[in-house]
C-alpha cells in the first residue's frame, strides 16, 4: 500500500495488527504494520453502516490480539487535516503513508497469536527465537532490508555500468590444500566426500580460462575456523575477477563500486583515489596490517639509536632490539593522565602487554614542570629529538616498546595492539574525541610477503618447507625481481596482493593471480614443498592455466562486514555480523534456533560409511 493509490477506493490489506485504542464503545483505532518494510497504517473502526454490521466488525476487531496476522478490507483516505503533516503535498508521489488511514469495513484473523508470547517494542528475544527478534527488532530488520538494497545496487553497478557477468559456482566442491580448514560433506559412495568451498577462488580462475572477461558473484563461503565476533562459519563475499587485468584494474573497479554505494546509502564522498600503504609501512607506523587511520595517535618512530643502553635494558632483555615510540596526544592535566595510566596498566585487558616476551611497555608522561620534561631517562639528545619531531605538549603520553630486530610478520605488533587499546580507553573518558559515525578512512595495504613461516600442525597447504602462502598459493610475485628471488630467498618475495581496510576493518582482499601452469606448479612443488598427492588436488586448475589462461586479478569483499559498517553509520548504533545475517551462528558455530549441528545417529553413520572414534 502506497499513498499514490487512488484515495477513496476500497482496498484489501495484509499485515500484523498493532495495539488497539478504544475511544468509545463505537470508535476504535488500531495500527496495521509490516516490520519487513518498516511501514504502518492507522485503521479506524467507526459507525458508517447499519448498527448490527458496525457492531459485528468492531467485536471482531476487539477479539483479535495484537501481533496477529490479519487481512482487512476498507476505504483508503487522508486523515483529518488536523492530524496530517503541516505540508501535505499536492504531488501524490511525495505524500507520506502517515498522512492516511483506512476506514475499516471487514477484518479477519489469519492465525492465532499465543498468550504466552509477550511482544512489545521493548521486548527482547533470545537467539532461540530468532523469528521474533527479526519481527520486533527494527535494528535487525532494517539491517536485512539494507542488505537487500545494497546487493541490488552492487549488481546494478557491476552489470549495467561496469559490464560484469554474474556466474554461480558449485557449493559441492572437493577438499584441497588451499588454506583454511574445510567442512566435509560425506556421500553414500564409500570413502568419497565433498567439501564446502572456502571461496570460489579456483572456479573463478577457471572461468578466466573459459573466456569470461569480467565475473562477479555473491558467493556463499564456508570455513571451519575458531570463531570471533567478526567471523561466521558460513558467510557471503562479493567475489570479483577480471581477465587481461592487473592489480590497479581491480582496485579502480572496487573504488568506483564503493564510492557509489557510500554515496547512495550515506551521502558520503569517499576519497578518489583511496590512499595506499605497503605492509611494512602499515606495520612500522601503526603496528597493524588493518590500521584505523581515524585514531589521532601519531605514527610510530624507531628510536633505539637515540636511547641510553641502560633504559633499553630496563624495558627488554633482547639483544640489539628495535625500540619504537608511540606518542599519544592527550592534552589534559598531567595528574589526570597519571591516574588514567595507573588504571589502564592495572586493568585485566592490559595483562597481555606486560606478558610480552620482548618486554612490557615503558610509559612516560611529558610534563614541563619536571626535569627534562619528565623524560630524564631518555637523555637530553633523545628528548630534544622528540620535541623537534612531535611538537610535544604537557599531558602527551610517551610509550616505548621493544621488538626483535627481524622482518615484520603477522597481522599486528604489541605496540599496534596497545594503540587500539589505549585509544579506546581514552575515548571512553572523553580525553580523545570519539570517532565519527560518518568518518571513513579507507586504505589499500599492498606488498605483503608472498610467504610466511608455518608449522606442520596448521591446516593449510600441506607443504613441508616451513613456509606457507601468506594469503593463498595462487597469488603472483609482484615483480620480475621477486620472481628471481623465488630461486634464492623465497621468504623475501613480495606478493602482488592488496587488502582494502576501512576504519580498522578488513573489507576485502585480492591479488593478481599466477596464470601460468609452470609457475603455479613450481610454487607448489619447489617452494611450498607439496607432495604429488597435494599437487594432484589442483590438477583441474593447472590444466585450465595450461590452456592459454590470460593474466587475471580479482578480489573478494566481505559483504556481511560491508553491510554492517554501512548500517552502523546509518543508525549510529553498533552493528555486528549477526545483525545483518538472517540466521547467524553462535560463537561456537551453533544455530541455536534450529539446534544445529545435530548428532549423527547410527543409521546416518552407516549410510555414509562412517564410524566415530572412541
Amino acid at each position: 500500500m502506497t499513498p499514490t493509490e487512488p484515495v477513496g477506493r476500497e482496498v484489501v490489506l495484509h499485515g500484523y495488527l498493532g495495539p488497539r485504542s478504544d475511544l468509545s464503545k463505537k470508535l476504535s483505532f488500531v495500527t496495521l504494520f509490516d516490520p519487513a518494510y518498516e511501514k504502518q497504517l492507522q485503521i479506524i473502526a467507526a459507525p458508517h453502516r447499519s448498527k448490527e454490521e458496525d457492531q459485528d466488525v468492531l467485536e471482531t476487531l476487539k477479539s483479535i490480539k495484537a501481533n496477529t496476522p490479519v487481512t482487512l478490507m476498507g476505504f483508503f483516505k487522508p486523515k483529518p487535516e488536523a492530524q496530517r503533516s503541516p505540508q501535505f503535498p499536492s504531488d501524490k508521489s511525495l505524500r507520506r503513508l502517515d498522512d492516511f488511514e483506512v476506514e475499516l469495513r471487514d477484518i479477519q484473523s489469519l492465525n492465532d497469536f499465543p498468550s504466552d508470547i509477550v511482544m512489545s517494542p521493548e521486548s527482547e528475544f533470545s537467539p532461540e527465537q530468532r523469528h521474533l527478534q527479526i519481527r520486533t527488532n527494527k535494528h535487525i530488520s532494517g539491517a536485512l532490508n539494507l542488505r537487500h538494497t545494497t546487493a541490488h545496487l552492487c549488481r546494478k553497478i557491476l552489470y549495467s555500468y561496469l559490464g560484469f557477468l554474474e556466474v554461480e559456482t558449485p557449493l559441492l566442491f572437493k577438499s584441497t590444500s588451499e588454506g583454511a580448514r574445510e567442512f566435509i560433506v560425506p556421500t553414500r559412495r564409500r570413502g568419497l566426500a565433498y567439501a564446502l568451498p572456502q571461496s570460489p577462488q579456483q572456479f573463478k580462475q577457471i572461468l578466466m580460462a573459459s573466456g569470461i572477461r569480467k565475473y562477479f558473484q555473491f558467493a556463499r563461503c564456508f570455513r571451519d575456523e575458531d570463531l570471533r565476533a567478526d567471523r561466521q562459519p558460513e558467510f557471503t563475499q562479493l567475489d570479483i575477477e577480471k581477465s587481461f587485468a592487473k592489480a590497479d584494474d581491480v582496485i579502480e573497479t572496487v573504488e568506483e563500486l564503493l564510492r557509489a554505494v557510500w554515496k547512495h546509502h550515506l551521502e558520503v564522498e569517499l576519497p578518489k583515489p583511496f590512499p595506499r600503504m605497503t605492509y611494512n609501512e602499515a606495520m612500522s607506523c601503526y603496528g597493524s596490517d588493518k590500521p584505523d587511520l581515524r585514531i589521532p595517535i601519531l605514527p610510530f618512530s624507531r628510536i633505539d639509536y637515540l636511547l641510553p643502553a641502560d633504559l633499553i635494558d630496563k624495558i627488554t632483555s633482547l639483544v640489539k632490539p628495535i625500540v619504537e615510540v608511540m606518542i599519544v596526544p592527550a592534552e589534559v592535566p598531567t595528574e589526570a593522565i597519571r591516574r588514567f595510566i595507573g588504571g589502564f596498566l592495572d586493568s585485566p585487558d592490559t595483562k597481555r602487554f606486560h606478558d610480552n616476551p620482548s618486554g612490557g611497555p615503558g610509559i612516560f608522561i611529558y610534563d614541563s614542570s619536571k626535569p627534562l620534561q619528565g623524560l630524564s631517562a631518555f637523555g637530553f639528545g633523545a628528548v630534544e629529538e622528540l620535541e623537534r619531531r612531535f611538537d610535544m605538549k604537557d599531558g602527551y603520553i610517551v610509550i616505548l616498546q621493544a621488538r626483535e630486530n627481524a622482518p615484520l610478520s603477522g597481522g599486528s605488533t604489541p605496540l599496534g595492539d596497545m594503540r587500539n587499546a589505549i585509544h579506546k580507553a581514552l575515548a571512553s573518558l572523553l580525553y580523545l574525541q570519539p570517532l565519527g559515525w560518518k568518518d571513513f578512512k579507507p586504505v589499500w595495504i599492498t606488498d605483503f610477503p608472498l610467504f610466511s613461516p608455518s608449522n606442520s600442525s596448521e591446516p593449510g597447504q600441506g607443504g613441508n618447507a616451513g613456509l606457507a602462502s601468506t594469503h593463498h598459493p595462487f597469488t603472483s610475485p609482484k615483480s620480475d625481481e621477486d620472481v628471481d628471488l623465488l630461486l634464492t630467498n623465497p621468504s623475501q618475495v613480495i606478493g602482488d596482493h592488496y587488502d582494502l581496510v576501512i576504519n580498522g576493518e578488513e573489507i576485502g582482499g585480492g591479488s593478481r593471480r599466477i596464470h601460468q601452469a609452470e609457475m603455479q606448479e613450481f610454487i607448489m612443488r619447489d617452494i611450498l614443498k607439496m607432495d604429488d598427492e597435494h599437487i594432484g588436488e589442483f590438477s583441474h586448475l593447472l590444466e585450465a592455466l595450461r590452456s592459454g589462461c590470460p593474466p587475471h586479478a580479482g578480489i573478494a569483499l566481505g559483504f556481511d562486514r560491508l553491510v554492517a559498517m554501512i548500517h552502523a553509520s546509518r543508525t549510529k548504533k553498533k552493528t555486528t555480523l549477526r545483525d545483518v545475517i538472517a540466521f547467524p551462528k553462535s560463537g561456537k558455530g551453533d544455530d541455536l534456533m534450529v539446534k544445529s549441528p545435530g548428532p549423527m545417529t547410527e543409521d546416518v553413520l552407516e549410510t555414509y560409511h562412517l564410524k566415530l572414534r572412541e
